[in-house]
């Protein structure tokens, strides 16, 4: 008897502290802390600058600065074309910013706004990343479906590389791969930087219109997020789906934070942030979820807090059934979530 009641005092002591790590391991939720406004218009991506400790807006017909410290807002830092993307590059000196009505990228100071040089893309320039091992800018034109390469010191286009099919957002590896969603084909494109040339095509039988993407080094898999409220888990070096989440309705980017090893993915079909725990390459689950804004399907992080920022906005009901919401003027706003 004593034996048994041993036994069974350890195992609830066992249960007890599992339990207890489990739950100190696990992140506090997130809410909404703040709301910083901004001027009226559509926006796409939004991205961080851990230099100046700025976010950038890309928001049609400008570009939007909002320092994430004191609040401050300058909502025309450069006039834009279509913006799509306002990409901070290495140092934090520059930006690169697409300008999909007129095919055009655009490097302009990150403080002032001013322009040094504009070069010329391939259709609709939509996202843009910084390759390191490379040294260029890659910029993905969704209706040509090809690459411009970008040589950002001397501001010149220096080759392109065809791809087909409708671009997306693309991550980088570091090491000589780049990693571009297909949105019309439901893939991922594997770009070798070196060659210059596509490598691989990755179906994701699960994923339609794949739209954001995220990289994790540390086990080497791509976050993709899916218009049909999906998140594909693919290994970085296989091409193999590893996962697939739920996550909310018309997610449009995807995003990492190394420090905290979460994932999150923004939806704004249904407004909300879906956050994922990555806790080894065959180990990443959706941890929660919350409400945020219908519309807010883009985001960034701030790396060091942690916080998580969503331009948003409300939303008139559609004219006719099917029709496109129409947001409502003066209630832009990025939301600030924290824990």
């Amino acid at each position: 008897m004593k034996t048994k009641l041993l036994a069974a005092s350890l195992l609830a002591l066992i249960t007890a502290t599992t339990t207890q790590a489990l739950a100190a391991a696990a992140p506090a939720p997130m809410k909404i802390v703040d709301r910083i406004a901004g001027p009226d218009g559509g926006w796409d991506y939004a991205n961080f600058d851990p230099v100046h400790r700025r976010l950038y807006v890309a928001h049609g017909a400008a570009v939007t600065a909002i320092d994430v410290d004191t609040g401050k807002v300058t909502p025309a830092l450069v006039a834009a074309q279509h913006a799509h993307i306002a990409l901070p590059l290495p140092g934090g000196d520059e930006l690169l910013v697409t300008n999909g009505a007129n095919d055009t990228a655009t490097l302009v100071d990150a403080l002032t706004g001013a322009v040094r040089a504009t070069v010329s893309t391939g259709q609709n320039p939509d996202a843009a990343l910084f390759d390191p091992a490379s040294g260029l800018a890659f910029v993905m034109n969704g209706r040509s479906g090809d690459i411009t390469l970008i040589d950002t010191k001397a501001a010149k286009a220096v080759g392109a590389i065809p791809v087909g099919g409708k671009l997306e957002f693309g991550a980088t590896d570091g090491q000589g791969r780049v990693f571009v969603n297909v949105e019309d084909k439901n893939e991922i494109a594997v770009i070798d930087t070196a060659a210059r040339k596509v490598v691989a095509h990755w179906a994701m039988a699960g994923c339609e219109e794949p739209s954001g993407l995220a990289y994790v080094a540390d086990d080497h898999l791509l976050i993709a997020a899916c218009a049909n409220g999906k998140a594909e888990v693919v290994s970085s070096t296989s091409g193999t789906v590893v996962a697939s989440l739920a996550v909310g309705e018309e997610p449009d980017a995807a995003f990492y934070d190394a420090q905290r090893h979460l994932a999150y993915v923004p939806s704004g079909g249904d407004g909300t942030l879906s956050v994922i725990a990555v806790r080894g390459p065959t180990d990443v689950a959706v941890i929660g979820k919350m409400a945020t804004k219908p519309g807010a399907r883009t985001g960034a992080l701030d790396p060091v807090t942690g916080r998580v920022y969503l331009p948003s906005a409300d939303y008139a009901p559609p004219a006719q059934p099917g029709g496109r919401r129409v947001a409502k003027s003066g209630t832009f706003a990025v939301l600030v979530l924290g824990r």
